[in-house]
């Protein structure tokens, strides 16, 4: 990482490899973060929906925007690559709004690059950011570095409920 730039380097995210495929949500995921979001405060709320180009994010993203629409929620979608040279722009479309909190569908690499440019470089709020389980990996927590995910929370593909606390995934079985 250069002092410039939040950016991770391919040999740092190596260290951690290999990086699992991001999945297709499930239905208990799915509606366990609706849930969530609905317990926290942020239900029918206006929400940043962040993903990553793959098909599943893509397909992930899209079923989330959908439903949360249809419950009257406002959102702005923000989707980034895998590589770029910094995501700054992606990264300014997602706070730019001023959204009440953040919901991510990603694959952990893109999103450890984006993360770290969002800390960085905008006030974006981890604790106000919501993943679906391809974000709930304590890898992505280490490689993304020192508090650059503290107090993340998401679901895992069973339904269960994940909070990131002091560099650790911390899964429970809900709020």
């Amino acid at each position: 990482m250069s002092e410039s730039s939040p950016r991770a380097t391919p040999s740092s995210l190596a260290d951690y490899a290999p990086w699992p495929a991001v999945r297709p949500h499930t239905e208990q995921e799915f509606a366990r973060l609706l849930t969530l979001l609905e317990a926290c405060g942020f239900r029918g709320g206006s929400l940043a929906l962040g993903h990553g180009r793959d098909a599943v994010s893509r397909e992930t993203a899209a079923a989330f925007a959908g439903a949360w629409r249809r419950d009257g929620g406002q959102l702005v979608t923000v989707d980034w690559p895998e590589d770029a040279a910094s995501w700054l722009r992606q990264a300014r479309r997602l706070t730019l709004p001023e959204p009440d909190a953040w919901v991510v569908a990603a694959a952990p690499v893109g999103w450890i690059q984006m993360s770290r440019r969002l800390r960085h470089s905008t006030d974006w709020d981890p604790r106000r950011t919501f993943g679906f389980a391809s974000t709930g990996d304590s890898r992505l927590v280490t490689a993304a570095g020192p508090d650059v995910l503290e107090g993340m929370r998401g679901v895992t593909a069973d339904g269960g409920v994940w909070t990131i606390r002091r560099g650790w995934v911390v899964e429970s079985g809900g709020e």
